[in-house]
């Protein structure tokens, strides 16, 4: 019994059953505690992403020395290819489905949440974008420069940001997923309003496993390597990202999993390629944003966009991807500009759009930080093919 409570599978599948209970029989007062805490919880982890980003990046990229900028725009590419033909895919099976479907659009009728009792505000050091571009910014110069001293500043930092992540951002989580889990049930989102785009949801999410079927045999076929042995090992991270539904949120738990995939993933790669990755591969999100707008666009205005507006579409959202944030909603807040500027949606579109994607952003988020694996397995395959050195690392997680 020990030995199954210590799982984090376990735990989060435990926190996501006590949280859809407890939110069916709890009354305001108990959603004041819950609104309350989620809210302290959210903000320490929201907290601590721009530190891992920072902690995992920069000396990941300081290590590659004069390959650094090489491994960087292999990573880019291959985050933009991966969303852009995610997309398509996403285009296709719309064209071919939802003219086909009798959608009903029912967004009313939701319980509104108790106010917090108070909101204690952890604003982050800097966005999560900054960190970003700082990592990248540190790593390369780093690199460049051969400043020694420095990157074994960035590996003492990176040992700090592990113990943060082992001690205090994975065992809160399941809590985190279960008071999640306890709004949604409390508001009626899981008992009345996803039956309502069930159909949707799960053309979606098998949009969502053939994609990821399709990276991971890329992947596998191209490093070499049994994708399997790294697929396995993704269960607790898609969990997380399905209670979160931030692949920010995740990264903890997503390092975990994917350091547990080595071999055939290597090391200096899964520190590399997995944070970078959680902040600019969003190819379940773009999928699912691609579906839905289509889907809304039909069910409000009759039509579905033409082709040469979808493909315009896709690729300016591949785009948009790289730098949405990884946050809830994160992609279809970012693009709210292509969808009014390129397919012409009115507010009442955009609203739509964002009440269904929000149904199911969790399992879009999954996609993302599931095919996170796949796209390090490239990158592995790559550094071993172009005979880049692994960097010995000296830590667990």
């Amino acid at each position: 019994m020990k030995k199954l409570w210590g799982s984090l599978p376990f735990r989060l599948l435990l926190g996501v059953v006590l949280g859809i209970l407890l939110g069916q029989v709890a009354g305001v007062s108990v959603m004041n505690v819950v609104v309350t805490v989620k809210y302290v919880i959210g903000q320490l982890i929201n907290f601590c992403v721009p530190l891992i980003i920072i902690g995992f990046i920069a000396p990941s990229i300081a290590k590659m020395g004069a390959n650094a900028s090489r491994i960087l725009g292999v990573a880019i590419l291959c985050a933009y290819v991966s969303s852009v033909l995610a997309a398509l895919l996403s285009m296709g099976a719309g064209y071919a489905i939802i003219p086909h479907l009798s959608i009903v659009s029912v967004t009313e009728g939701l319980r509104e949440l108790p106010e917090a009792v108070f909101q204690l505000d952890i604003p982050q050091i800097m966005s999560v974008m900054s960190a970003l571009v700082l990592s990248i910014l540190l790593g390369l110069t780093a690199a460049w420069t051969r400043a020694r001293t420095f990157a074994s500043l960035l590996d003492e930092f990176q040992k700090m940001v592990l113990r943060m992540v082992s001690s205090v951002v994975i065992p809160i989580l399941p809590l985190f997923i279960m008071l999640t889990f306890c709004e949604l049930s409390y508001q009626g989102t899981i008992t009345e309003q996803l039956p309502v785009f069930i159909k949707v949801v799960l053309i979606v999410m098998l949009g969502h496993y053939i994609w990821l079927a399709v990276l991971y045999a890329v992947g596998g076929a191209y490093s070499g390597a049994n994708p399997l042995r790294v697929l396995r090992n993704y269960g607790p991270a898609y969990l997380t990202a399905v209670g979160t539904m931030s692949s920010a949120a995740t990264l903890a738990v997503a390092l975990r999993c994917a350091k547990k995939s080595q071999p055939p993933l290597r090391g200096d790669m899964v520190d590399f390629g997995i944070p970078l990755f959680a902040n600019i591969h969003l190819c379940g999100s773009v999928l699912t944003e691609v579906f839905f707008v289509m889907t809304v666009s039909q069910i409000l205005y009759g039509y579905i966009p033409s082709a040469a507006s979808m493909v315009l579409f896709c690729v300016l959202l591949g785009v948009f991807a790289i730098g949405a944030p990884g946050v809830p909603g994160g992609t279809v807040v970012a693009s709210l500009g292509l969808i009014t500027g390129v397919l012409g949606f009115t507010d009442t579109g955009t609203a739509l759009m964002l009440t269904i994607f929000a149904l199911q952003d969790s399992f879009g988020t999954a996609c993302n930080v599931t095919g996170d694996g796949a796209l390090t397995m490239i990158l592995t395959g790559y550094a071993n093919k172009h005979n880049i050195p692994e960097q010995e690392l000296d830590f667990e997680l």
